[in-house]
């Protein structure tokens, strides 16, 4: 059983920056591949980023690359999501996740969800 309670979320303005973490428990975390999703008001849970369970391998959602930086830090049995350059269209609640596959795009693939934490971002 892995628990996931994601921080990090709140207001920034159009062109800002937020980390999000993602904290999860038991000394099993190295064992699961990463991922951070994110769903906004009356839209599907959506792919935003993926990381390997050593952190060697990321992937990204088209509309984050080049703005958005997954990483996880075994050691603290934590992931992160550097968000850069944010959009108001990035408005959402982020969720952290975790499955025992390799890195995935799909929701149904994950085996442990966190509680998620919402961003907002003002134009």
């Amino acid at each position: 059983q892995v628990q996931l309670v994601e921080s990090g979320g709140g207001l920034v303005q159009a062109g800002g920056s937020l980390r999000l973490s993602c904290a999860a428990s038991g000394r099993t975390f190295s064992r699961y591949a990463m991922g951070w999703f994110r769903q906004a008001p009356g839209k599907e849970r959506e792919f935003v980023a993926s990381i390997s369970r050593s952190g060697g391998s990321t992937y990204y959602a088209d509309s984050v690359k080049g703005r958005f930086t997954i990483s996880r830090d075994n050691a603290k049995n934590t992931v992160y999501l550097q968000m850069n350059s944010l959009k108001p269209e990035d408005t959402a609640v982020y969720y952290c996740a975790a499955t025992a596959k390799v890195p995935t795009t799909f929701t149904t693939m994950y085996d442990y969800w966190g509680q998620g934490t919402q961003v907002t971002v003002s134009s």
